[in-house]
């Protein structure tokens, strides 16, 4: 697979994977433990390099899991997890905390359930507005100078805090939702992302399902479904965004494609240092998903698709209030 370069020199795969459905969030979890190792195991088999956990996914489950499957293969892959979350005695998630203490403690963590000697990306999770983003960047750096991380990222961050962060430690990645259904990054974010040479990593590339058109209006989700509390699932919103997965099925039906091949092309199309980290727990899933790397969309597509897109209006928040608020801009 092509290979993609984010910040100064993080090497990985043009499509990365992102392992958080395989704990949490889209209905019942796998009962299986082996099926999903054996997932992640596939994709490093068909030319998947970045890999992507947090703290958070389970919690820690998700990073046990990523640990168990990606060892052996150690020497192959790049591990990105995140810190910036405080959790109770009983490992609940009870809000944000990016603390020096904090992220010193949740890389211990993280480096004990991976079970790898150095985390080769490390994200703070959500800004926490109560510790000052030099702190932060700070002490990531002092991890970095201890040889227990390799790279600094931020996920879900503001132009103004990635120029303070990058001043103290160089960034090599945002993470951020991006995908034909939110391009709010094209106006600020991205050209900020440009100037500094800090790679993007966008995460639900395909709408949290929606742009693969297999989710309509019509679709049951179950009561542990993340989507169920996400306003722009509503069946109202799902109605009036149909249009951009009818937009989306056009191309691919003229370069018989799958929608999801199509949306995942034209990210990797909009700039060489774009990384999307599409999830799956079923190979046949991921397959489809790693063809959108071969899928050669021509400038014309990718304008018709741009000018298309740019005309719908997209309906519903992509978060619930509660998780909205911790997004900084």
């Amino acid at each position: 697979m092509e290979q993609r370069t984010l910040g100064d020199g993080l090497t990985v795969s043009a499509l990365g994977f992102g392992c958080m459905g395989m704990s949490q969030s889209f209905g019942p979890n796998p009962g299986d433990r082996s099926q999903m190792i054996a997932v992640l195991r596939a994709a490093v088999d068909r030319g998947v390099t970045f890999f992507d956990t947090a703290e958070v996914y389970g919690p820690f489950v998700n990073e046990e899991l990523v640990g168990e499957a990606l060892r052996p293969v150690r020497d192959q892959v790049v591990i990105a997890t995140k810190f910036g979350f405080s959790f109770d005695a009983d490992g609940r998630q009870t809000g944000l905390s990016s603390h020096p203490d904090s992220i010193r403690r949740a890389v211990d963590g993280s480096l004990q359930r991976l079970g790898i000697e150095a985390i080769d990306l490390l994200y703070q999770h959500r800004v926490d507005p109560e510790t000052p983003i030099e702190d932060v960047a700070g002490t990531v750096k002092e991890l970095i100078d201890a040889g227990k991380v390799r790279h600094f990222g931020l996920s879900e961050a503001g132009t103004r805090t990635i120029r303070r962060a990058h001043a103290v430690q160089p960034v090599a990645a945002l993470q951020n939702e991006y995908s034909l259904w939110w391009r709010e990054p094209e106006a600020e974010i991205m050209p900020t992302l440009a100037e500094l040479g800090i790679g993007l990593v966008p995460f639900s590339p395909l709408g949290r399902g929606f742009l693969t058109g297999t989710v309509d209006a019509s679709t049951e989700f179950t009561d542990d479904d993340v989507r169920t509390r996400i306003p722009r699932f509503s069946v109202d919103a799902r109605e009036a965004n149909q249009a951009v997965v009818d937009l989306i099925r056009r191309i691919a039906t003229a370069k018989d494609a799958s929608p999801a091949q199509v949306a995942l092309a034209w990210i990797l199309a909009r700039a060489p240092w774009i990384v999307p980290i599409p999830g799956t727990r079923r190979v046949e899933r991921l397959e489809e998903n790693l063809a959108a790397a071969d899928l050669a969309l021509t400038p014309a597509d990718v304008a018709a698709l741009d000018q298309a897109s740019a005309t719908i209006d997209i309906h519903g928040e992509r978060y619930p209030a509660q998780m909205q608020a911790m997004i900084d801009r």
